[in-house]
């Protein structure tokens, strides 16, 4: 591949950084990763990822995605103990999105194939992959401070400093990614010199997450995936996950301010109606691994980066700096890989003007995962937001997909392709799937037992 220049920087070394240096690698003589912690060798938790002692799910497209930008890792993530989800049988999965159990014991027309493994896990075998490559180095244990433009607003170097105490340096770079998460410092310095910050688009759904590490000893639970999502009159949910190394991951969530327990007997008396009666049976044997652990997450925040009218030279956003999903739908890291094949494809086309080519791009990237969300999200009256027309029929839509998947496995297989960005939204309106939401309604319908008398009086007010 051609050489577009000598050294890019990206700032932070967590997956989206990771990717990013995995895509400019082809590019760039070096490329160095600047990270403010001190990173491990191996799955360990660390301090700059909270969220990672928690559910992480890696969407059947980013699993893609990842195979692509590193050949042979799927197998890898087996090898050393992920657990594999056929992608022939789904039969191991139990979902109930918006109240509807999907049925998923149908065989699937083309596989979808699924890894379950914790995000220490993940991570660790992705950096070890980027560390492998020969031009890309890190520069751990250091922060990144200030962004230096020169005379022309050009985007030149990175102030970093050791977070030892040591002298702090510049570091001159062809061109800096923001990898920093949603945390990152690019709006406030876009504003400072004059171009302006991104649009944002806020939606405050108010997680808080309980998370428990397990391990069962001969109950184990059939289902490797266990998931349960919010309903309007439930604002809870919760999933369990088969892990590495025969561990499981529970995880209990309440959304717009409701609170999980925080002790092991708390979560599963939480999960108690929400999980088949087996699972919880096992739950109650199982053999907790360390504390449980607890995260709060107050907003879903997508800058809109490629609206702006100017975006300076050698500089460039990635992953949670662009969009931060809410984690409950799993999105994130699925989200980054694919920016990573769309930053490569933008590499590759040369560097004029590779910012507002890649922000464009991006964005395509997200919108399909961030309308999904914000979809699910909004059909959730407690959370504040405002309902557009578009919002409104797509949730109806997918009320009667919904509906119809809990009996036909068709409808259920063309859901989650989409849900795992396999497919686009557009697969669910082609007309054999259309045909099968409007059988499925009309079946509900004639079999849907009228109400006594007595029972619609009791009409919910307001």
């Amino acid at each position: 591949m051609t050489t577009i220049g000598k050294h890019a920087v990206v700032l932070g070394a967590s997956m989206g950084g990771l990717l990013a240096a995995r895509a400019l690698a082809d590019f760039f003589d070096t490329v160095t990763l600047v990270e403010r912690d001190v990173l491990p060798d191996g799955p360990v938790q660390r301090r700059g990822v909270p969220q990672g002692r928690h559910a992480h799910g890696l969407l059947s497209g980013g699993l893609q995605a990842l195979a692509e930008l590193f050949p042979g890792l799927p197998e890898e993530l087996a090898a050393d103990g992920a657990t594999v989800l056929d992608g022939a049988n789904l039969s191991l999965i139990s979902l109930t999105l918006s109240g509807h159990t999907l049925n998923l014991n149908g065989q699937p027309s083309r596989p979808i194939e699924s890894y379950l493994a914790s995000r220490p896990f993940l991570e660790a075998h992705v950096r070890d992959r980027v560390r492998a490559i020969g031009n890309v180095r890190f520069l751990d244990g250091h922060d990144a401070v200030e962004l230096l433009m020169d005379d022309t607003r050009r985007v030149t170097s990175v102030l970093v400093a050791d977070r030892d105490g040591g002298a702090g340096q510049a570091i001159s770079a062809d061109l800096i990614v923001d990898a920093m998460g949603r945390a990152g410092r690019t709006p406030a310095f876009l504003e400072s010199a004059g171009f302006g910050r991104p649009p944002e688009h806020r939606i405050a759904v108010q997680v808080a997450y309980s998370s428990q590490l397990l391990r069962f000893g001969d109950d184990v639970p059939r289902d490797r995936l266990t998931l349960v999502g919010t309903v309007p009159e439930r604002p809870c949910g919760g999933s369990l996950f088969a892990y590495e190394d025969d561990t499981w991951l529970l995880t209990t969530a309440g959304m717009t301010g409701r609170e999980p327990p925080t002790d092991l007997a708390g979560m599963i008396a939480f999960v108690e109606d929400l999980f088949p009666a087996e699972t919880v049976a096992a739950l109650r044997s199982a053999e907790p691994l360390g504390s449980p652990a607890t995260f709060r997450y107050p907003a879903s925040v997508r800058r809109r980066y490629e609206r702006l009218t100017r975006f300076p030279d050698g500089l460039l956003v990635f992953g949670d700096a662009i969009c931060s999903f809410n984690p409950v739908y799993g999105q994130g890291m699925s989200v980054a890989a694919l920016e990573a094949l769309a930053l490569r494809d933008c590499l590759a086309r040369g560097g004029d003007d590779l910012g507002r080519r890649f922000l464009r791009a991006a964005a395509g990237c997200v919108n399909t995962a961030w309308q999904m969300a914000c979809g699910a999200d909004l059909a959730m009256p407690q959370i504040p937001g405002p309902r557009p027309m578009s919002v409104r029929l797509s949730n109806w839509y997918t009320e009667r997909v919904l509906t119809a998947a809990e009996d036909d496995p068709v409808v259920t297989e063309a859901f989650f392709r989409v849900m795992n960005l396999v497919d686009p939204p557009s697969r669910l309106m082609h007309p054999s799937i259309v045909r099968r939401v409007a059988a499925g309604a009309s079946r509900r319908h004639r079999t849907r037992r009228p109400a006594a008398p007595a029972e619609a009086a009791v009409a919910p007010l307001g």
